[in-house]
């Protein structure tokens, strides 16, 4: 299955028509996560809809979130990475690779930022060997 190539204005209009489906409270909460993720992230990160929901992309992907009828899920794209932060994610529920969070409560923000940031370093290790 050929993967499809999405140029980062496509990719950003996606992502819009996405949040644009979600009911409040959730759409809110995703708003917020979104700019808290593209503050932390380069600025080459490029937004995507990936597993059919919002992604952000650099060397790779980086992290995902959306939102499900009782919660929001931040998606790192690393088990490893919530396994990490057993302590600092202990307030939420997590499973394999997801963070779950209230539809009216975004993560805090250094959290996020933490998380994105590892996510980064990860990415551009796998890309340099």
């Amino acid at each position: 299955m050929a993967v499809k190539k999405v140029s980062a204005e496509s990719g950003k209009a996606e992502v819009e028509a996405y949040l644009a489906r979600v009911p409040e409270p959730a759409r809110a909460t995703l708003e917020k996560m979104r700019a808290m993720i593209r503050a932390a992230a380069p600025q080459e990160a490029t937004e995507a809809i990936s597993y059919k929901m919002p992604s952000f992309q650099y060397k790779g992907a980086l992290v995902g979130y959306a939102a499900f009828k009782n919660h929001c899920s931040f998606f790192p794209m690393s088990a490893s990475l919530i396994d990490t932060l057993e302590e600092e994610v202990k307030g939420y529920r997590t499973s394999k690779g997801t963070l779950q969070f209230p539809l009216d409560t975004p993560l805090p923000a250094a959290l996020v930022k933490k998380m994105v940031k590892a996510r980064v370093a990860e990415n551009e290790r796998k890309k340099s060997i």
